[in-house]
């Protein structure tokens, strides 16, 4: 199987990308649900982050409560570093897992990993390609803004809190812009896709799931 990462910074279109793979016939999987797995009530995801962060992250029922989490992390760099240092094993051994499951029921397929630290936590090394997602700058501030309702001064920090999309673009295979809006974005996800069946096809996959 092809194991393939896709990455951008926030705002610029990833979920939208992974959706069209997943219309052509890919195996996908969002690594922010895979987040959200591991840290479910009782995991020992959860433990860690308590352990970390202590119980005042915890709602009353025991579960994750997310916003307060949130706003610790965004407001404290160091923070938000230990937050993914602490999460990041407990996802990478979910992906692995589910890449394994795939790969038994079909060898010859192609999985897509979406994953917005991807380079940051070196969690790329373990996919045979990268696909990096951007957009404009102003486009990515003015998404962010809408989708997360938010102030201009918000989302231009929450931004600044990533590694620049130029320079997650120098670590790609295949570079998807997403500046022109659905049809555009579409129609250069589906020549990426054809690009990646070719390399299926050709065996292009390897059993990367140790080389971190």
């Amino acid at each position: 199987m092809l194991r393939v990462g896709l990455t951008g910074s926030i705002g610029v279109g990833k979920s939208f990308v992974t959706s069209v793979f997943a219309e052509l016939g890919c195996c996908v999987l969002d690594a922010d649900r895979t987040a959200r797995e591991v840290v479910a009530a009782g995991s020992p995801g959860l433990s860690a982050v308590v352990e970390a962060f202590g119980t005042e992250i915890l709602r009353p029922d025991g579960t994750l409560d997310r916003a307060r989490l949130g706003a610790i992390v965004f407001a404290d760099e160091a923070k938000r570093l230990l937050l993914n240092s602490v999460l990041h094993p407990f996802i990478i051994a979910a992906q692995d897992e589910q890449l394994r499951l795939w790969e038994a029921e079909d060898a010859s397929g192609i999985s897509v990993v979406d994953a917005a630290l991807m380079i940051e936590s070196g969690g790329y090394k373990r996919f045979d390609k990268l696909i990096v997602v951007h957009c404009r700058p102003e486009i990515q501030l003015e998404r962010l803004m809408a989708r997360n309702a938010i102030s201009r001064e918000e989302a231009a920090r929450r931004i600044g809190a990533q590694m620049p999309q130029e320079e997650k673009m120098r670590y790609a295979d295949f570079l998807i812009d997403s500046s022109h809006g659905f049809a555009d974005t579409r129609r250069r996800t589906r020549e990426v896709y054809e690009e990646l069946r070719k390399l299926a096809g050709a065996g292009g996959g390897s059993d990367k799931l140790s080389a971190l």
